[in-house]
């Protein structure tokens, strides 16, 4: 005997949210971060310093180098991304912008397949609301659609998801093609050629972008669910299994692939037996995965009759909790933990959204004056710091800025300020809506966390976007560098530098780079400050002077060395 379904959903609640305002607030959570920034600090202009040399020729395809030094992620087919990118570009497009296109379109790519991963999965009959005696329960169709809106929302939502969602790292393709995936498993009891196509290039993308453990993992996972799955009677138990065993034979030569192409590495860092580090994961999930992870963990208790019985759990609670079982254990097991639980988002997302027609209008109340006091508070911050960098009024917040990105001047700049006073308006209308009567579809409560999530993202890539561009970008390091140079060299000599501090010497500085022991006479050496102790035995330091010591202006951690060859005797 199947148990009954928690969901009791009427007709009513099931209203869908209007397309224009979710392709606008998608809109508004999307661009924000791609446009008008330059490559930030550490991973973002790493992965571009990679992408930069696939563009110029300079390494190979299969094995991409940054002067000789492998990425630190094993992965190859975001640097192709963005390396193609700048090569179809034209000339007016800056490079780095470039390199972001591709993944703006990923970014698009994952709302739109954990919309439809979670539309089918709610398509399950056993994911279904009770059927009331006398009619009035919602359709399955427009419930499905009700679902999604409401798990699309919860994804947005989530406070870890916005910067690494904007950065040109191979995290955000592991997001894509993780998304990519679930909808592929979701939408097989429903569709064939779609679901088979994201199969294959979520499987495949999910290993090139640098997580062949993850994609074997997911992909085995995945067709374990799907032979056992029994909860559609109206797909064939013949069919079911052949997709199975395709399945399974798909994650096989991926992981092939992954072996041919050398992606295979052995990442696993336990965690430290200490209260400190178990504090740090424990903020991590608790933060990072809000306000998803309660929604998902109430999902669990109430849909409990579903996923502890003596069959396998229902195919809508099965894929996203082994999903985000496998993410939350990569985040526990490895060294990069945020990048990590980012690709258990969609899964979380989707668990949260069968919480919505369980909540009581307790929770839901919670949920919204929670939400609005915390994003109404950090838009009000935003907008005193930036008024504060105008005018200097109040003080303090100017001070502070002053102290803690010495050097910055801020200009005004009237489309950003446009962008964000219509952002800021429209969450004040939004707040109004909210709090209005006509309360009834059962993804309301999500609307205010997806909204003040975006409203705060925008914010800070309008008003406060220059600030943050001096304060994590390279390039106040680069220009100081530069006037020292007073013109622009043959060649620099550099010893110890980082992955990103070489991309962004080369990007800012447009320096063509040499490590220490070539052939070249350069006339300048960069040091980072760090191994400068080691730096006798790589160069012979008779021939070198040391002429500055140059730091970040807003970093006291990012610092680096000058050093100027002597002149020889008699020249």
């Amino acid at each position: 005997m199947k148990p009954t379904s928690p969901a009791i959903v009427a007709q009513s609640a099931v209203q869908r949210l209007p397309r224009i305002a979710l392709f606008l607030l998608c809109a508004a959570y999307v661009l924000p971060g791609l446009v008008g920034r330059g490559p930030w600090r550490t991973a973002d202009i790493s992965a571009f310093g990679y992408m930069a040399e696939l563009a110029r020729g300079n390494t190979a395809w299969l094995s991409p180098k940054l002067m000789g030094l492998s990425p630190a992620v094993e992965a190859l087919l975001p640097y192709w991304l963005g390396a193609w990118a700048m090569q179809l570009a034209p000339t007016w497009i800056t490079p780095d912008f470039a390199a972001r296109i591709p993944f703006g379109l990923l970014l698009g790519l994952s709302l739109i397949a954990i919309w439809y991963g979670i539309y089918y999965l709610a398509r399950n009959p056993e994911a279904q609301p009770v059927a009331f005696a006398f009619g009035g329960e919602a359709q399955p169709t427009d419930y499905a659609r009700a679902m999604a809106d409401g798990g699309l929302l919860a994804f947005i939502a989530c406070l870890g998801l916005a910067q690494l969602s904007h950065e040109t790292t191979p995290a955000l393709a592991q997001l894509g093609f993780t998304a990519l995936l679930l909808y592929a498993l979701a939408a097989l009891p429903y569709r064939t050629l779609a679901p088979a196509i994201a199969g294959v290039l979520g499987l495949t993308g999910l290993a090139l972008s640098g997580a062949p453990s993850m994609a074997a993992l997911l992909g085995g996972g995945g067709a374990l669910i799907q032979l056992m799955d029994r909860s559609n009677e109206q797909v064939a138990a013949r069919r079911t299994a052949i997709w199975a065993v395709a399945i399974a034979i798909l994650t096989l030569l991926v992981a092939l692939l992954a072996v041919w192409l050398d992606l295979w590495r052995w990442r696993i860092e336990l965690p430290q037996a200490n209260w400190t580090t178990w504090r740090k994961l424990g903020r991590l999930l608790l933060w990072f995965t809000w306000p998803a992870w309660p929604l998902a963990m109430w999902t669990l208790w109430r849909w409990r009759h579903q996923l502890v019985r003596t069959t396998l759990p229902s195919r809508h609670l099965a894929l996203p909790l082994w999903f985000a079982v496998v993410a939350i254990g990569a985040t526990l097991t490895t060294g990069s933990a945020d990048r990590s639980l980012l690709l258990a988002l969609p899964a979380l997302a989707a668990l949260a959204a069968f919480a919505l027609p369980t909540l009581r209008r307790s929770v839901a109340s919670l949920i919204d004056w929670f939400t609005l006091l915390f994003f109404s508070g950090c838009a009000v911050t935003i907008w005193v710091v930036w008024i504060a960098l105008q005018t200097g009024v109040p003080r303090q917040p100017a001070a502070n800025v002053a102290r803690l990105a010495p050097g910055f001047e801020h200009s005004f700049s009237l489309p950003p300020f446009l962008i964000a006073l219509c952002a800021t308006l429209a969450w004040a209308w939004l707040v109004r809506w909210r709090v209005g009567r006509h309360r009834a579809a059962i993804w309301k409560s999500l609307v205010l966390p997806a909204g003040g999530a975006a409203l705060c993202w925008l914010l800070l890539m309008t008003l406060w976007l220059p600030l943050l561009d001096y304060a994590r970008s390279y390039a106040p390091l680069v220009r100081r560098t530069m006037i020292i140079f007073q013109h622009q060299p043959s060649c620099v000599e550099v010893y110890g530098l980082s992955r990103s501090q070489i991309a962004a010497f080369q990007f800012h500085g447009q320096l063509a780079l040499s490590p220490t022991g070539s052939d070249r006479r350069c006339p300048w050496l960069i040091v980072d400050k760090d191994v400068a102790p080691n730096l006798s035995s790589a160069v012979d330091m008779t021939q070198w002077r040391l002429h500055s010591n140059m730091r970040h202006p807003a970093d006291k951690y990012e610092d680096v060395l000058i050093y100027r060859r002597r002149a020889e005797p008699g020249s």
